[in-house]
């Protein structure tokens, strides 16, 4: 049952995207610990009537107002990371998955909404880590694992606009696990790669067991849409000097998330 409401919920969202009158809906691809910058198709000359707002039901989070009057709000969590540009653009720093979700940007004069509000939709690719050597996920940027250990690299789009199914169908969308050349992990045996989706977020696995020569060896899960590329995220595998102890080399690995 909660998940045939949900299915509503979305379909209501996607009704409304389709319906409201507002300038300029737009759809943001960024990567997990970037820096993005929204627009407000709608800005006044003055950013002192801007009102930014975000949203996200999926989360359990309901309408909060980033930025009143062109004014940062300091109770909210993220206030250290967003900034307005004087052409009244959000800009997020260091961008998480708790960020993805749908952004308003508003006008207001005298207390008087001026036009329609721009809606902005913020959809974030992140990657997650787990290995053989731990019965945990890990999304640290350093993670240290041995050589012959298994691990597995999870990239999930979270979207709040479309389903994967729609992404994928009506878009173009396509996420995609390549090497430092670009070349398709999917045509080397030695990687398992695996797509599939939950509910609304695409997801697209990579398993395989580490190498000696994997040092600096560098893998990308990247997102296109329509055969162009919106957005990637790097990650790389950093071999460290060995440690001694008691005679034995002990050598230590760590990955670098970008």
């Amino acid at each position: 049952m909660a998940d045939k409401c949900d299915l509503c919920l979305l379909g209501l969202i996607i009704l409304s995207s389709l319906l409201t009158g507002t300038s300029g809906d737009d759809d943001v691809f960024i990567s997990s610990g970037e820096n993005v910058s929204l627009s407000c198709n709608n800005a006044l000359s003055d950013c002192k009537s801007t009102t930014w707002i975000y949203s996200n039901i999926f989360r359990r989070r309901g309408r909060v107002e980033l930025i009143t009057g062109g004014i940062k709000n300091k109770d909210t969590e993220r206030h250290e990371r967003l900034s307005l540009e004087s052409d009244c653009s959000l800009n997020i720093k260091n961008v998480t998955v708790e960020d993805y979700g749908v952004y308003t940007c508003r006008q207001y004069v005298n207390g008087e909404q001026q036009g329609p509000g721009a809606y902005v939709y913020l959809n974030v690719l992140h990657v997650s880590v787990s290995s053989s050597s731990s019965s945990s996920s890990s999304s640290s940027s350093q993670t240290e694992i041995s050589p012959g250990r298994s691990v597995t690299l999870s990239c999930q789009l979270y979207s709040y606009r479309y389903s994967c199914y729609y992404w994928v169908s009506s878009e173009g969308v396509e996420l995609l696990w390549v090497n430092q050349a670009g070349v398709d992990l999917k045509t080397d045996s030695r990687y398992q790669i695996l797509s599939s989706s939950d509910q609304y977020d695409c997801i697209i696995t990579l398993t395989t067991t580490l190498l000696n020569e994997d040092d600096n060896r560098e893998w990308r899960c990247q997102l296109t849409r329509r055969d162009q590329l919106e957005t990637s995220v790097r990650y790389t595998v950093k071999y460290s000097a060995p440690v001694l102890c008691d005679d034995d080399v002990v050598y230590m690995w760590h990955y670098v998330l970008n």
